[in-house]
């Protein structure tokens, strides 16, 4: 049987069915009709993709804070003390061990000085005197590393756990495993002022998830609500007005979505409609730090990267699962030349700011449920970079990319604080000892959270992907 129009008193209808069609609609619809109560009562994910859920076994964690150093920030100058660098400062490193893609020059020591902190006195730079006041909570990894040299693919690969291929970022594989303890927010939230990053919003893709667990990206720059979350309020109609207009709506696009099966766009807007609805109720409060006492924005400090933090603080507060925090998306820690002064002002921007938020984390016991992630797509080299057409200025003061080597670190949210885990060799070049890979690194994050990383998959195109492809493995020493 053909498709044809019909019409019910002056109301034209959609198609007509085919009779298979027709028969296999009754039949799910039926179905669904008994299913729907059960499945809403004893799992609400099947009505609700952001409801929340349990993972394999009880995480140590339930909330991601990803502060992301956009560039790639020089872990010898930072996380990784090299005594023996600075003394070989200026002269000819062997060549064995520090072949890149790219030609260095010799030794640069770093132009920065390192003290031991806290009970555990790990050594860290003067770049970061307030993080360091939390060293007993975290465990620094001296001995990441990753696939190449570049920063598309690196982005990639740190937040996505592929270099090339779109997949589902970080926050949403958790937000998918986990849904979120507000229905009123974002379950995965991406601050970054100023605009986007390389690779953009791939960054925080869903990828072949549903798009409703994508990353909500606000620009930080601005400072007012309307600003940050643009049409959050309805000046022309009211609450109640705006939930008619809603409905109808909704039920077009399920009219619309009947004709179809299964379509994930068409759905994830309906979803996206009603997040942005719920919004409204909640999200002018949270964003809105001037509710805070002065002692507490005192504590964070001014600029963009203190209102950054705080607010990423409040959302975790009401229950929201993923919170990503980028830094130097406009200005970035790739310090190719002039690294001391690039390093110092970049430094200067976010320190304050992330030892507040370690501290208020601890002090409101949110720590201990809060993994706290740190850390760039690569590392710099222990050599300065030679001088060459469009990348330095002419400058010898500064240090090209490596992927061989890297520093991140991990505060609260089960990890062992107050530890070293791995090394690079003596000049900071490579990972030498209990290496960790960005695999690595994601299967343990899922662990924490309560997953097992070789079996949190979702099934796309007739395979079934995870976060880790078929690598990674999980770090255990890095947890408590």
């Amino acid at each position: 049987m053909a498709h044809c129009t019909c019409t019910q008193g002056n109301r034209p209808q959609e198609a007509c069915l085919s009779r298979r069609h027709l028969l296999r609609r009754i039949g799910m619809g039926m179905g669904s009709v008994a299913l729907l109560p059960i499945l809403a009562e004893d799992c609400p994910a099947a009505v609700n993709p952001l409801a929340p859920k349990a993972p394999h076994f009880p995480g140590k964690a339930k909330h991601v804070i990803h502060l992301f150093m956009n560039g790639g920030p020089s872990h010898v100058d930072t996380f990784d003390p090299k005594p023996e660098l600075n003394k070989r400062h200026g002269q000819d490193l062997p060549n064995g061990n520090l072949r890149t893609e790219r030609p260095t020059g010799a030794a640069f020591g770093s132009p920065f000085k390192f003290r031991k902190f806290g009970q555990s006195g790990i050594e860290v730079s003067e770049l970061f005197e307030h993080v360091a006041q939390s060293i007993d909570d975290m465990v620094v990894i001296r001995s990441m590393h990753a696939d190449v040299p570049n920063h598309e693919p690196s982005l990639l690969l740190m937040n996505c756990g592929e270099a090339r291929l779109i997949r589902p970022s970080v926050g949403s594989w958790v937000t998918y495993g986990l849904g979120t303890e507000n229905q009123n927010l974002p379950a995965f939230v991406v601050m970054c002022p100023g605009g986007y990053p390389i690779q953009e919003s791939q960054n925080w893709q869903a990828g072949f998830l549903p798009g409703i667990y994508q990353g909500t990206y606000i620009d930080t720059k601005h400072t007012s609500v309307e600003r940050l979350i643009e049409n959050i309020t309805n000046h022309r109609i009211d609450t109640a007005e705006q939930r008619r207009q809603l409905d109808l709506l909704a039920e077009i696009n399920r009219r619309h979505a009947a004709t179809r099966d299964e379509d994930p766009q068409l759905e994830a807007r309906i979803q996206a409609y009603e997040l942005a609805f719920r919004m409204q109720m909640e999200a002018a409060e949270v964003f809105d730090i001037s509710r805070e006492p002065q002692y507490i924005l005192d504590m964070y400090g001014p600029g963009v990267q203190g209102r950054q933090m705080l607010i990423a603080r409040r959302l975790i507060e009401r229950g929201v699962r993923f919170v990503q925090v980028w830094h130097g998306a406009g200005q970035p820690w790739d310090s190719h030349d002039d690294l001391e002064i690039n390093h110092r002002r970049l430094a200067r921007e976010c320190d304050q700011a992330i030892g507040a938020l370690l501290k208020d984390l601890k002090q409101r016991g949110l720590l201990e449920e809060t993994l706290v992630i740190w850390g760039g797509e690569f590392g710099r080299t222990p050599t300065v970079e030679l001088p060459k057409k469009g990348s330095n200025q002419g400058k010898i003061n500064g240090r090209d990319h490596n992927h061989y080597g890297f520093t991140m670190w991990l505060a609260g949210g089960g990890v062992k604080g107050g530890t070293v885990y791995g090394a690079t060799d003596e000049f900071g070049f490579r990972a030498v000892e209990n290496p960790v890979h960005v695999h690595d690194l994601h299967a343990t994050i899922l662990y924490l959270l309560g997953f097992d990383h070789e079996k949190f998959t979702y099934r796309y195109a007739g395979r079934d992907f995870r976060l880790t492809d078929v690598h990674g493995r999980v770090v255990h020493e890095l947890i408590a």
